[in-house]
């Protein structure tokens, strides 16, 4: 089987959808069709049944997915290290942002550049979902995120940047023409948070309550700062940010307006413990010696 047509079963796979599929890979639909009839005939099985409105995968197009995903990741990561030596690159240390890649934080990233040229730096925006997982899952080698992170299996690293914060509202909201909120008044209208993040890691960005006991209701769940800001935008919720958003975002139908009573946030660099590699306390040592900043 030729790697692109495994790549085409595993796109497929996860899209179940032709034309997404085809959208994806920047192929046409026919080629995916032909593949996927291709690998079927090779292997004597559907691999999907498909009918007019829906794709979906056979037990042996699942066994199959199950299969090669971890070999089809191998092989790229291979490739990847091939292209790399070509290129007099060693190793490479992926880094994920929760915060924008800020233009202030790149001081960080062209230091360490300058230093270790024979090591490739990648930045990455993450969503929302899942976020500790990436770290454990390999995905990523280094999480740039708030504190506190109590993580049994995660390290804590220097600290880059520390960030007040803002509410973001609709420009027609009642708040709008406020210069500040307070917390209390959070708990008269509706947010969103993302899924799945500890208690004591999500109390530090929004807490659940304010200092009256009031709670502070979360209405459903956010992935992505599209969707969040977008929601901001309809006034179906508000918002509280780092104050570094005000910079990116500057959208006419929202509004920022100063949140004293939010804890400011340090934004750290954070790794899985087991992990942790030369590149990684290299990045670590260069951010110890530029420093902490403020916005």
């Amino acid at each position: 089987m030729e790697l692109r047509d495994i790549e085409i079963f595993l796109v497929l796979a996860e899209e179940l959808h032709f034309g997404r599929t085809a959208q994806r890979l920047l192929v046409s639909q026919a080629r995916v069709s032909q593949a996927i009839r291709k690998q079927e005939r090779r292997i004597g099985a559907d691999l999907f049944e498909r009918t007019s409105r829906t794709v979906r995968l056979t037990e042996v197009g699942r066994q199959l997915r199950d299969d090669l995903q971890p070999v089809y990741a191998g092989l790229q990561a291979s490739l990847e290290r091939a292209r790399s030596a070509a290129r007099g690159v060693t190793g490479r240390l992926r880094i994920g942002m929760m915060p924008f890649n800020v233009v202030d934080l790149h001081v960080y990233w062209r230091a360490f550049r300058s230093r270790y040229p024979q090591w490739e730096l990648e930045i990455r925006q993450l969503t929302y979902d899942d976020i500790f997982g990436r770290l454990r899952n390999g995905e990523m080698d280094v999480l740039v995120t708030w504190l506190p992170v109590e993580e049994p299996d995660l390290t804590v690293g220097p600290v880059l940047c520390t960030d007040p914060r803002v509410l973001a509202v609709a420009h027609d909201h009642e708040l709008a023409t406020r210069g500040s909120v307070g917390l209390e008044v959070f708990a008269d209208f509706q947010h969103a948070m993302p899924p799945g993040m500890p208690g004591y890691y999500q109390e530090r960005y929004l807490p659940f309550e304010t200092a009256r006991g009031r709670t502070i209701e979360r209405r459903g769940t956010v992935t992505n700062a599209e969707d969040l800001i977008n929601r901001v935008g309809m006034g179906e919720i508000i918002h509280g940010f780092p104050s570094h958003v005000t910079r990116y975002w500057g959208m006419p139908n929202i509004r920022w307006i100063a949140a004293p009573d939010l804890p400011t946030l340090d934004f750290a660099l954070v790794w899985r413990s087991e992990a942790e590699s030369e590149l990684i306390t290299a990045l670590a040592a260069t951010v110890r010696e530029l420093g902490t900043f403020g916005f």
